[in-house]
């Protein structure tokens, strides 16, 4: 019998609809691998904000080093800027545990449509590697003058050798294991921005240690306008955090819809936790209206299931969302369907309890 110690971040809007799916099929599937779940909910939200002031207690990191993962739903409220949001809980959580591989797939599965014309199912397959602790998102730098007109504002980007290494031999590894198209690109901007060659030239002295394995760099806009135009290129794209963050919104967008996004923050290294969460936002204007699509949260538990070694757990889960989407009959709105989300999660229970 395995336990695994999972904290519970429900957060915002549709994120406590899709959480409670989530843990639903994780419970159903339980006595069938003999694993026991200890989860602890915390109520972090922007409601929690509201009455203190601050997503989280200031304790809350130490508080999470006990547990093996966090599984969290969507926060955000139009209330509240994002970058509270962010900064308040996302990214700390992130630092804290070194949680350097945002690790994102793209597929277009059978019985959901794309919205670029043609394209057949597992036509796009691509896993995005976006490097989750440095660049763009460290929010190092601030304001002069504030709210006169002579305000300035900086915001610096570091990029580190082994920040770069790391996700950039994580992307390879990864393609190998794949064993898909073995293929690698990399996206950068470094034709204007000239810091980003770091991350150039540490692809290309990796790219050497894999001979098996092609690799291509692109600049960011080149980039999205093949995935649009021709996303069966892809296979592995490995990218920096603020790019990897934009490519992935158009790897949701082509592949039918964000309720199939799943993503996990991960340390390889499992003595700290890592936290798996869908990349939708908390949508508040469907929230509690049961519409909302819980499959992107429970394809995250998939991959939080294969992160604490339950492969055959995850499978499972897998399988039975895909069983649901080529059956076509319990989808919710966004996919054509008129389930609900509590529709879909008993269903896909159902079909992992077996």
């Amino acid at each position: 019998m395995a336990t695994h110690k999972i904290a519970i971040v429900k957060g915002d809007g549709i994120g406590v609809d899709v959480v409670n799916e989530g843990m639903k099929v994780l419970d159903a599937l339980a006595p069938k691998y003999g694993i026991t779940w200890d989860y602890t909910e915390f109520p972090w939200s922007s409601d929690y904000y509201f009455k203190n002031g601050r997503m989280m207690p200031e304790d809350s990191l130490e508080t999470l080093e006990d547990f093996n993962a966090v599984f969290l739903g969507a926060v955000g409220h139009p209330d509240i800027q994002d970058n509270i949001t962010l900064d308040g809980l996302l990214l700390p959580i992130r630092r804290k545990f070194d949680q350097y591989i945002c690790l994102r797939p793209s597929v277009l599965y059978p019985g959901v449509e794309s919205p670029l014309s043609g394209k057949k199912p597992y036509d796009i397959d691509l896993t995005v590697i976006r490097e989750n602790t440095e660049g763009e998102y460290l929010n190092i730098g601030g304001f002069a003058y504030h709210q006169t007109p002579d305000e300035v504002a900086v915001q610096t980007a570091i990029y580190t050798k082994k920040g770069c290494d790391r996700a950039i031999r994580y992307a390879f590894d990864l393609a190998r294991e794949r064993g898909k198209k073995n293929h690698v690109t990399s996206i950068t901007k470094s034709n204007a921005l000239g810091y980003m060659t770091i991350w150039d030239r540490t692809f290309e002295e990796i790219s050497e240690e894999y001979p098996d394995i092609d690799s291509d760099s692109l600049l960011i806009d080149a980039a999205c306008m093949d995935l649009v135009r021709r996303p069966e290129m892809f296979d592995v794209i490995v990218a920096p955090n603020l790019f990897g963050d934009i490519v992935t919104d158009i790897g949701a967008i082509i592949t039918g819809s964000m309720g199939l996004a799943s993503s996990a923050n991960i340390n390889p290294d499992t003595s700290v936790p890592s936290m798996f969460e869908p990349t939708h936002g908390s949508a508040p204007d469907i929230a509690g209206q049961g519409i909302a699509n819980p499959m992107a949260q429970i394809l995250t538990g998939a991959m939080m299931l294969r992160h604490l070694g339950e492969n055959e757990a995850a499978a499972d889960v897998d399988a039975a969302v895909l069983q649901l989407l080529e059956q076509g009959e319990i989808l919710t709105p966004d996919l054509g369907g008129s389930s609900t989300t509590e529709g879909v999660g008993d269903a896909i229970a159902a079909l992992v309890s077996k």
